[in-house]
């Protein structure tokens, strides 16, 4: 019967996360669906580029030097300003792992 546009979508895991996964690829410009733990919709945001599937996806703007929230843990902290949509990644984020001294 045709093909289905569903929308891609992303998990955002804990109410303290700036970043959610992606489940499916996003294309630039394209609506990602925002899901809670118990996939219930969240709201949308639009891919600033396209991303791949298991990727992180800003959902807030993030300020340079701001700490990038995942899973309700701190990964790093924002090397330069992350916008809503926007792809984020090593370009973007400086690890916590490595601001450790490599720990």
């Amino acid at each position: 019967m045709g093909t289905t546009d569903k929308s891609p979508r992303a998990l955002v895991v804990n109410r303290k996360d700036n970043v959610a996964i992606l489940l499916d690829s996003a294309a630039s410009g394209k609506p990602v669906t925002l899901l809670g733990l118990n996939f219930a919709p969240l709201g949308t945001v639009n891919a600033r580029e396209s991303i791949g599937a298991f990727h992180k996806v800003g959902i807030r703007e993030i300020p340079e030097g701001e700490s990038i929230f995942k899973l309700g843990e701190v990964i790093g902290r924002a090397s330069c300003p992350i916008a809503r949509g926007d792809h984020v990644h090593v370009h973007n984020v400086v690890s916590a792992r490595l601001s450790r001294g490599g720990t």
